[in-house]
């Protein structure tokens, strides 16, 4: 867990902040749990959330008590994610949306971030998506900022940011997230492997909507392919999802 609420001293190695892009239901919050178990390492759940809310005014769960809860101006969001951290920790983990990603969105403090990017399959993520948010648009699956900004930062850097599918995590989640670490320059630990089930004090004000299953998770839970058809609606979205999954998924890291 983090270390004591103490401002950085000039003694303690340069932070890795990592800034993990996914799209929506594809295992972010146990991600997330995964790394919050490390001994070196603050998270943060979606700081963008409220900005992205206030500037779309999407009807999304939750809508009023995630304005109430977090910076609505991504500037202080900025601020937060590049602040002095506690003694101790050296990980800063950070959860985002691709989607909150907005194009008002300035982008040069994401310099100091590493990035890496989380996909799933839209087959099985669409309508697991619909079942809470329904009748999702290609840019609520966050698929079209996910891919922007990896080709912007490919560009930029001349660096590959690490991709890493979903599929691949629950298969083998010491291989996956060992690869992932290597990619961004930390030690893997055991300890992200498992962690105590229940809710955390870091989860978002909208766990509730979303974060039943992942609450009751002790660790990954064994890849099971869905099975339901796609819901004739979700039709329309599934071809453009699936190109831009795609262009992603050919970067993915294996074990």
């Amino acid at each position: 867990m983090p270390g004591p609420e103490r401002p950085m001293t000039q003694h303690d190695p340069q932070p890795v902040r990592i800034a993990m892009w996914s799209g929506p239901r594809n295992v972010s919050t146990a991600l997330l749990r995964s790394f919050e178990n490390r001994r070196d390492t603050q998270v943060v759940d979606e700081p963008l959330y409220a900005h992205y809310l206030k500037v779309t005014r999407r009807p999304h769960p939750g809508f009023d008590e995630i304005l109430a809860s977090q910076p609505q101006d991504w500037r202080e969001v900025a601020r937060a994610m590049t602040a002095p951290l506690p003694s101790g920790v050296h990980v800063h983990y950070q959860k985002h949306m691709a989607h909150h990603l907005l194009p008002d969105v300035g982008q040069d403090w994401m310099a100091e971030l590493r990035h890496a990017f989380l996909i799933r399959d839209p087959s099985e993520m669409l309508p697991s998506l619909d079942r809470v948010f329904p009748n999702p648009s290609l840019e609520d699956t966050g698929f079209p900022q996910q891919v922007a900004l990896f080709e912007r930062l490919r560009r930029e850097t001349g660096f590959t940011p690490p991709v890493i599918d979903s599929r691949d995590v629950l298969q083998d989640p010491r291989g996956i997230l060992g690869a992932l670490c290597s990619e961004l320059g930390i030690e893997f630990d055991e300890a992200m492997l498992t962690w105590p089930a229940g809710p955390r004090d870091t989860d978002g004000v909208w766990a509730p909507h979303w974060y039943d299953a992942v609450e009751r998770s002790t660790g990954f839970a064994p890849y099971r392919p869905k099975t339901e058809p796609l819901p004739a609606h979700l039709t329309a979205v599934l071809p453009a999802a699936q190109d831009l999954y795609h262009q992603l998924h050919a970067h993915r890291l294996t074990a």
